[in-house]
């Protein structure tokens, strides 16, 4: 068993690594801090998975094709795909009409890992490390909206905060000032009628044939929301996971709901070929849609290629508006990012915005939350601050230890309004009336940008 590095600079030791569980498999599993839990195999003490030989460097993991949520040696690569149990889903979703590989995506190279946007800063020399964060600066002067706070709680959704809902719904509370600020922004900016399902019956008529699209939908209590509070009937979950303890069961016992669950990849989503949504109008969400999620829902939901479909004999349908809460910046990549044209414009090439998206994660997380990046830092600024780097650390990750947390953090934050004012400024040229806003104050979240948009026509 591996020993931590004896303590530096007379530092305080850290506490030492419990041993393996009894009975139970002995390999460490770094990023989450423990043992593997599963039973080993009868003639070694690991399991099936983590037999001693997997640390070498000689079998490698590899994402499955099938399904890259996953991973196995490469060396049993071709006999695992023929026997992978995502391969019956994957068969199916690819007959579907709706199912469209890459669609929403920007082509190009494999997405570019954490681990390598970071080696990539860190071989930068001195000079053009500050001068890339120089450069971060003057785009942010330069470029970025100054964007306001909008801390809306509409009387629509007063059960909603509080607690008058079915208690069977195990939604987490924690999220509800969110998700009522996303839908009271929605209310404000026109893209509901006030009041909802309180309005008159010909209001409620018409409300009640908007359809709901949410995208990285999850549980689906965002949508659930919607349909207590203003009586939307036509739902629509894209999701590419399975999950347990969704408002599916909720939505469906509420008479007059239609609810239909894609699940598949939003990269893959053709709108257009969902046949039950065909001449609808529809309104696009999504709460933390991590990463490219957000460009490729606003790809999907505004596709150059939309005229071109519907030749082929797809039904066109109606973008009302959308309302897409962004997250995770750091996961980022070029490829999928929908206006590089704005940051071209900026001086931002490929390498410089992906160095942009590992610092982003500097505004909620000092150490990535990896193993590969910084140490977890103290709580407060002035440890940070004080705290002197190891003196065997060198280069540019030496000198990111030297800047002191408050200052990372306000960096991270302005790579995250480069980014998403590029967002608003795309969905802004493709005709739509947007904004971007802060929709809860950061100590709620630190994830607080809503992009908000609808069409003119």
């Amino acid at each position: 068993m591996d020993r931590p590095a004896p303590p530096a600079n007379g530092e305080s030791a850290p506490p030492p690594r419990p041993g393996p569980t009894p009975g139970r498999c002995h390999f460490w599993l770094p990023n989450k801090r423990r043992y593997c839990a599963n039973s080993p195999l009868s003639s070694t003490q690991y399991c099936g998975n983590h037999p001693p030989e997997s640390s070498s460097a000689s079998r490698r993991r590899v994402p499955c094709p099938v399904d890259p949520s996953h991973t196995v040696f490469e060396e049993n690569l071709e006999a695992h795909v023929g026997k992978c149990p995502f391969r019956k889903h994957a068969d199916a979703l690819a007959a579907q009409p709706y199912y469209s590989k890459g669609i929403n995506s920007g082509g190009g190279e494999a997405d570019v890992t954490s681990a390598a946007k970071r080696a990539s800063v860190h071989k930068l020399s001195e000079e053009e490390f500050w001068g890339l964060v120089a450069k971060i600066r003057s785009a942010h002067a330069a470029a970025t909206v100054q964007m306001r706070e909008s801390h809306v709680a509409p009387d629509a959704c007063d059960k909603w905060m509080r607690g008058q809902v079915d208690r069977t719904v195990p939604y987490q509370e924690k999220h509800v000032v969110q998700q009522v600020s996303i839908v009271g922004n929605m209310e404000t900016f026109g893209l509901l009628r006030r009041g909802g399902a309180e309005d008159a019956a010909e209001a409620v008529a018409a409300e009640n044939a908007l359809a709901v699209v949410e995208f990285g939908a999850g549980r689906g209590y965002l949508t659930q929301m919607l349909a207590d509070c203003y009586g939307i009937r036509n739902i629509f979950l894209v999701e590419r996971r399975s999950y347990k303890l969704k408002a599916d069961r909720s939505l469906r016992q509420n008479e007059g709901v239609t609810l239909e669950r894609l699940r598949i990849d939003i990269e893959d989503l053709n709108l257009h070929g969902v046949q039950t949504l065909s001449g609808v109008q529809y309104l696009a969400i999504g709460k933390h849609l991590c990463g490219p999620a957000t460009d490729m829902t606003i790809m999907c939901c505004l596709h150059e290629q939309r005229d071109h479909k519907k030749e082929k004999g797809h039904d066109y349908h109606h973008l009302r508006g959308l309302a897409l809460a962004t997250c995770c910046h750091h996961l980022c990549q070029w490829k999928h990012y929908a206006n590089k044209a704005f940051l071209l414009g900026l001086g931002i090439a490929e390498e410089e915005f992906h160095a942009m998206t590992w610092f982003s994660s500097w505004a909620v997380d000092g150490d990535h939350n990896s193993q590969d990046s910084l140490d977890a830092e103290d709580s407060s600024s002035e440890a940070r601050e004080a705290k002197k780097p190891d003196r065997e650390i060198i280069g540019i990750e030496r000198i990111i230890r030297c800047i002191p947390g408050n200052e990372r953090s306000a960096l991270g934050f302005m790579c995250k309004d480069i980014i998403d004012t590029g967002r608003l400024q795309w969905l802004r040229s493709k005709g739509l009336d947007a904004d971007l806003v802060s929709y809860v104050s950061s100590d709620i979240s630190p994830e607080n940008h809503l992009l908000v948009a609808k069409c003119r026509s």
